[in-house]
């Protein structure tokens, strides 16, 4: 007798952007472009577009921590990605709700500025994630801006960079490059040989969402058991892709990429 699989589940605690262009809304089309059914525990609700963000509103730790424990316990949790955190508070509550997904893969995208500039992440908050959140981590994700406001480290290349970020207790540093010259990203891991996962730069004005669909994509691959850099590769090109497609006509600024790569409605 066969047993049917399970469909894969992955969560993402994050922020909410009431614009549809990052956050978990970003999260869960991307969980839904990979096969994997999408959960959520919502750290924040941000009153955003795609020209700036107006308002946040934080959510109490417990109901955080009680989200997770309501997915966990119920449907299960096979990978987790963790975006907005806003403060040390918030922080705190997902050090705890981490402890209730057993073993499952955690990737990590310090979400630190929006797209159009706004401040994400308060000033005393950066400290919590690097002491108690990174070390829990399987894969963080930051940018080169992020991976320098977290090592301090202004003019370093993104693999030295991602060193540092693995020297402060991650497994795994992914340095994403889609807004440098190359495009490339560096992944850093015990191998002896930094991954290079080459791609193109982001074109302008579709790229709001980009790091929120770089790091649910590759938490989406490892919960269907992919290898990490097996999971960075595919979270390359289908992020390229949902910025080529991304919709410039969304808005006044930053248009949203596009992961589930339709434009016009169903027939």
């Amino acid at each position: 007798m066969t047993t049917e699989a399970r469909t894969p589940v992955a969560i993402t605690i994050a922020g909410s952007d009431s614009g549809g262009g990052a956050g978990i809304q970003a999260d869960l089309k991307a969980f839904a472009r990979c096969g994997v059914h999408g959960t959520s525990a919502i750290t924040a609700i941000t009153a955003q577009n795609t020209v700036g963000v107006e308002a946040v509103h934080t959510i109490p730790p417990e109901i955080i921590v009680a989200q997770v424990r309501a997915v966990a316990g119920d449907i299960g949790i096979d990978a987790v990605k963790i975006g907005m955190l806003g403060t040390a508070e918030t922080i705190d509550a997902v050090v705890e709700a981490l402890s209730l997904v057993g073993d499952a893969p955690v990737v990590l995208d310090p979400v630190m500025v929006s797209e159009s500039g706004a401040s994400l992440l308060d000033g005393g908050a950066r400290d919590a994630l690097v002491s108690r959140l990174l070390p829990l981590a399987t894969v963080a994700t930051p940018n080169v801006l992020e991976a320098r406001e977290l090592t301090g480290l202004d003019d370093a290349g993104q693999e030295d960079l991602a060193k540092a970020i693995r020297g402060l207790g991650v497994r795994v540093a992914v340095v994403t490059g889609g807004h440098t010259e190359s495009g490339t990203d560096v992944l850093v891991d015990d191998d002896t040989e930094p991954l290079r996962i080459e791609g193109p730069m982001h074109p302008p004005g579709a790229s709001h969402g980009s790091g929120c669909t770089h790091s649910s994509v590759l938490a989406a691959e490892l919960a269907k058991g992919a290898s990490i850099r097996e999971a960075a590769t595919v979270a390359k090109r289908i992020t390229a892709e949902a910025v080529e497609r991304g919709l410039r006509d969304v808005g006044r600024g930053a248009g949203p990429v596009n992961v589930l790569g339709r434009s016009e409605p169903l027939a």
